[in-house]
């Protein structure tokens, strides 16, 4: 039986100072997540496990993204993070600093129902 999306919600999120992508991921993950609310279960009485959750998150050094750090920071279902190359390295022509800038798409997937 396959999955069946039915949420997808998109954030961005930044690192101004360190030059950190996974905490620019986590933000935007985090961000992503601040725009949904999943009444299904308990409406339904699904367990939160029966959920599938897949992240992707761009940014500009997707090798510099700790995903499996990411993974455990999410608070439902089994969830898996990709990093993809996007987002966006803006540098300061004063100081030299590098803001990163990353997106994410959190999707959340069930079980098909017949």
């Amino acid at each position: 039986m396959s999955d069946q999306r039915f949420i997808i919600e998109m954030g961005m999120g930044n690192d101004q100072y360190g030059m950190d992508y996974t905490k620019a991921a986590a933000r935007a993950i985090e961000d992503a997540i601040r725009h949904s609310s999943i009444p299904l279960f308990e409406a339904t009485g699904l367990p939160h496990d029966a959920m599938r959750v897949q992240v992707t998150v761009g940014v500009a050094e997707p090798d510099k993204v700790d995903c499996t750090e990411l993974a455990k920071r999410l608070p439902r279902g089994r969830a898996t993070v990709t990093a993809v190359e996007g987002g966006l390295n803006v540098t300061n022509p004063d100081s030299g600093s590098t803001l990163v800038i990353a997106t994410a798409a959190v999707e959340a997937f069930l079980p098909r129902q017949a």
